[in-house]
């Protein structure tokens, strides 16, 4: 498992971790949590692109696309 000062973009693919904290801030943190992304999910890694940008995640039974940026601001452990 990751350590909390993971970030979301961090997570290698294949591994499941849990939303600790969102760092985000205004606009960027309230799209982040709805998009389901909110404390004590669970969010699987499933692809990541080339380049590394966008991240494919699974979060309550759905695929979710982020960027990285959006990825960077979600701590996990």
């Amino acid at each position: 498992m990751a350590d909390s000062a993971t970030t979301l973009r961090d997570v290698p693919i294949g591994e499941t971790v849990k939303v600790v904290k969102l760092t985000g801030e205004g606009a960027l943190k309230r799209r982040i949590m709805d998009m389901g992304l909110t404390k004590g999910t669970d969010v699987t890694v499933r692809k990541v692109a080339p380049l590394g940008d966008p991240i494919e995640v699974t979060v309550r039974g759905f695929e979710l696309s982020l960027r990285k940026d959006e990825a960077q601001s979600v701590l996990v452990a």
